[in-house]
């Protein structure tokens, strides 16, 4: 094949998925690995080895998928590009090693460090930031803190390896400390040093970040040592170029074509994100609000949900088991959760009865502080399998419903929202759940199956071709993008709404039971 190829990776909370398109941004082939996270010690953790091993069976999937479409090994490419999920902490020693494992954005430990840089920095502060788990583990006293030289994101620290440059995406960069749009913010870099060598701290933070850069731009070249780190049969050859690492908030607004102001999009997986691109400036200081960043450094309103499709898919698992055992046979996990979306449209107005919290983790958005999925119903009804599914599709978007309610008071709002994610995968089911959590018509495009890693296959190829700007590349790229959208219907809408009361009235039993020992 010849023309250039293009690679994409993105590390997921469930699934490394790889994509490698052409100059006309032509899907030709993916790969994927799935992995999960662990909790240790306290902390929901990804082991360093397990990140070196999936970045490997990821590409080891793609290179397969390429030699068996194609008939030839995939030896070069032309440019890759890097994501990874936001926000969470890598702390890395003066040689490159890990001083903690990556603390991941699912932990709810710093809500004393983002609570007091909030009130001090007059901004809001997510407990997910990778400024709260540097500054609490500060407070914590930790011993790593003295040692640590570098610290960066999941995606920073595979590009790190990829090329040896410190470097990442200003939109990465959003989720480890503000950005003014070129960079960190200056002043409230200043007011972290003084708070931070105060309490035993670095004073002199930023040097402990990754260069913030804008799509576009080289970020860097593949060495010798990052082919061998990212294919394991040696056979990929260095020196093709990188563009800036960033985080799956970036790669997805990427992906939707939503980096234009006023354009927002809604990512739908472990977590549950939206992203309006900002119209006007909006207030910072909203708990509930995250203040992000494009790809190309526009400000974003981002309405974060730590919970989302976990609970869906511990039951298709627990549903898959009893059919097995009823059939003898095993089902297709993929073809299982597609017929349970569709059976969910069977459901009744009232999902019999049947009330559900998702918390896995911590919710910051609803207040729950730890995790305990909690399932509730009302006597004097017969629930059914499809009210229980709609009732699980229900509960994974209904704390996003929380914080979006929210925004909406402070005038952050979108009339229609490109969607992409696990949870949009069964044709028009989750459209129609999220356009009621949302209020707008929600619509997806063909390509949304390969999610973040085509997006950051785009960045790449962005930085390859960048004679024009972001908004206007993208563009042309969508032109012509299929796509399906779906509106918020009347009986939906009703059936959510009620949900939703229900909801709201129970939260506080769901507080209570995360923190059962």
């Amino acid at each position: 094949m010849n023309g250039k190829l293009i690679l994409g990776m993105e590390l997921g909370s469930t699934r490394i998925k790889s994509v490698l398109i052409n100059e006309n941004a032509e899907i030709l082939a993916s790969g994927s690995y799935v992995w999960e996270n662990t909790r240790e010690n306290g902390y929901w953790i990804y082991a360093e080895e397990d990140i070196e091993i999936g970045v490997k069976k990821s590409f080891a999937a793609l290179a397969r998928d390429y030699r068996e479409k194609y008939d030839k090994e995939l030896t070069c490419v032309t440019a890759i590009g890097v994501s990874a999920m936001m926000h969470g902490y890598i702390a890395l020693d003066e040689n490159g090693k890990f001083l903690t494992p990556f603390r991941t954005w699912r932990n709810t430990t710093t809500k004393a460090a983002a609570d007091e840089l909030t009130m001090e920095f007059e901004f809001n502060i997510p407990q997910r930031w990778s400024v709260a788990h540097y500054y609490q583990a500060v407070l914590n006293g930790e011993e790593h803190v003295r040692k640590t030289a570098f610290l960066t994101t999941l995606a920073g620290y595979v590009h790190f390896r990829l090329t040896g440059e410190k470097v990442i995406g200003i939109g990465d960069a959003s989720g480890m400390f503000p950005v003014d749009g070129n960079g960190y913010d200056a002043e409230l870099i200043k007011k972290f040093n003084a708070l931070s060598s105060k309490n035993g701290g670095c004073g002199d933070f930023e040097k402990l970040l990754p260069k913030p850069l804008k799509a576009g731009v080289c970020a860097g070249v593949l060495t010798e040592s990052g082919a061998r780190f990212l294919d394991e049969s040696e056979r990929l050859r260095s020196g093709c170029v990188l563009c800036p690492p960033e985080g799956d908030a970036g790669t997805g607004m990427t992906a939707t074509n939503s980096v234009e102001k006023c354009t927002a999009n809604v990512s739908a997986g472990t977590s549950a994100f939206l992203m309006i691109v900002a119209q006007k400036p909006f207030n910072a200081f909203n708990r509930e609000i995250d203040i992000a960043a494009t790809p190309h450094g526009l400000p974003v309103a981002m309405v974060h949900a730590n919970n989302c499709t976990n609970e869906i898919n511990a039951w298709t698992k627990i549903f898959g088991e009893a059919a097995a055992i009823a059939s003898g046979k095993q089902i297709d996990r993929n073809e299982l959760i597609a017929r349970l979306f569709e059976e969910s449209e069977n459901s009744s107005e009232n999902l019999g009865g049947l009330l559900g919290y998702n918390f896995l983790s911590g919710e910051p958005i609803a207040r729950a502080d730890g995790g305990r999925p909690l399932i509730m119903r009302e006597a004097g009804f017969s629930p059914t399998l499809a009210d229980f599914m709609k009732m699980q599709l229900y509960s994974a978007v209904a704390a996003l419903r929380l914080g979006v309610e929210i925004a909406e008071k402070e005038g952050v709002k979108a009339d229609c929202v490109c969607g992409h994610g696990g949870f949009f995968k069964t044709d028009r089911v989750g459209q129609s759940v999220m356009a009621a959590a949302l209020k707008a018509p929600v619509s997806v495009m063909k390509t949304a199956g390969e999610g973040g890693a085509f997006g950051m296959a785009l960045l790449a190829l962005f930085a390859l071709c960048c004679e024009t700007d972001l908004p206007t590349f993208l563009s042309g790229i969508f032109e012509n993008a299929e796509k399906t959208v779906v509106a918020p219907s009347v009986k939906e809408q009703k059936s959510f709404d009620m949900f939703m009361k229900k909801y709201k009235a129970g939260l506080e039993t769901a507080r209570t039971a995360a923190k059962i020992g």
